[in-house]
């Protein structure tokens, strides 16, 4: 529920103004803070939106930020913002013949009743009311939600990640897919020195390492398994690690000290060769990952895009003008 208002930490009590300002043709209703290509951003939208983050405020005990700040504006921007993009990803969606039918919003809501209420609909009508929400207010929310992820899959359905990608992102992130060498191990970590000697004394006169590990061992990681973990190199600080890989099998190492303590220290293993993941036990996941990734990007370029080509088409009502963007390229320097 939480995840699907994308403002909840918006509130603020705003005078709505009917004159209109801003980009493209026609006035702004006196029921609305923007026109978006001649469609109107209800002002009721808007009210619910502040409605619902003045909820989320008052359960965190958090004041509202006052009229005139920094953090009203932005909160205020922000609000209008979601709004206008809203209208714009649903023209878009009209646009390339993609409908949101109240059956598959029906079933969303469903979903989401049976997921986090259990179908219960009294638990569902109280966290509504416990975060300022109306069931209209959800259902247009995910609404807006099936048609961002449709606008997703068919900007997207195009994308291909080829076997060359593929290779090419393996070669340049080789050190992802290597295991360095490693080695079986036990020790015991102590906070002294003279407790660490003791230790070593009992150990060199045949003491059960284990054992010893078990009672006085302060590595939560291993004293129940005797002080065994298997290490690759680098891994561990550098004293540990420099002993631990120049002993040999079945030597115990006397007390090394690290910023954890005293360490001694007992190799179970030979080394074992660093190594390299074959680039077809990974190839599928990469793919996976670049496809998501140049999806996304694509995603965004549309968005972009779809800015740019409404920059001219939205009018707002006085005082909810967005902040021109900053100039880019411009940098000022002190000489």
């Amino acid at each position: 529920m939480r995840a699907s208002r994308l403002l909840i930490l918006l509130a603020a009590v705003l005078a709505l103004v009917a004159a209109g300002c801003g980009g493209g043709g026609g006035k702004v209703p006196s029921d609305a803070v923007a026109l978006v290509d001649g469609e109107a951003v209800a002002t009721s939208d808007f009210d619910g939106i502040l409605a619902q983050a003045k909820k989320s405020y008052q359960s965190q005990k958090r004041a509202f930020p006052k009229a005139g700040t920094e953090e009203y504006q932005t909160l205020k921007n922000q609000a209008v913002g979601f709004l206008v993009q809203r209208v714009e990803f649903d023209q878009k969606a009209q646009d390339l013949g993609l409908e949101v039918t109240d059956k598959q919003v029906d079933e969303r809501l469903a979903q989401i009743k049976k997921q986090y209420f259990a179908g219960d609909e009294k638990k569902y009508a109280k966290q509504l009311a416990d975060q300022g929400l109306t069931d209209k207010q959800v259902r247009a929310d995910l609404r807006a939600q099936i048609v961002s992820e449709g606008l997703f899959k068919e900007v997207a359905k195009d994308v291909k990640v080829t076997d060359k990608d593929v290779s090419g992102y393996y070669d340049e992130n080789k050190e992802t897919y290597s295991q360095p060498e490693s080695r079986d191990v036990r020790h015991i970590l102590v906070k002294t020195k003279a407790l660490a000697d003791d230790l070593y004394g009992q150990l060199d006169a045949g003491g059960d390492f284990a054992a010893l590990a078990k009672k006085y061992s302060e590595d939560p990681g291993s004293k129940d398994q005797g002080g065994k973990l298997t290490i690759a190199r680098g891994q561990t600080v550098a004293p540990f690690d420099q002993t631990a890989f120049l002993l040999k099998v079945g030597t115990i190492s006397r007390p090394v000290k690290t910023e954890y303590g005293y360490h001694i220290i007992e190799p179970l293993s030979e080394i074992k060769p660093a190594k390299q993941t074959p680039l077809k036990d990974v190839k599928d996941s990469i793919k996976q990952q670049l496809l998501q990734t140049k999806r996304n990007e694509a995603m965004t370029a549309w968005v972009d895009d779809v800015k740019r080509e409404y920059e001219d088409k939205v009018r707002y009502a006085v005082g909810f003008q967005p902040p021109p963007p900053p100039p880019s390229g411009t940098e000022t320097s002190a000489g």
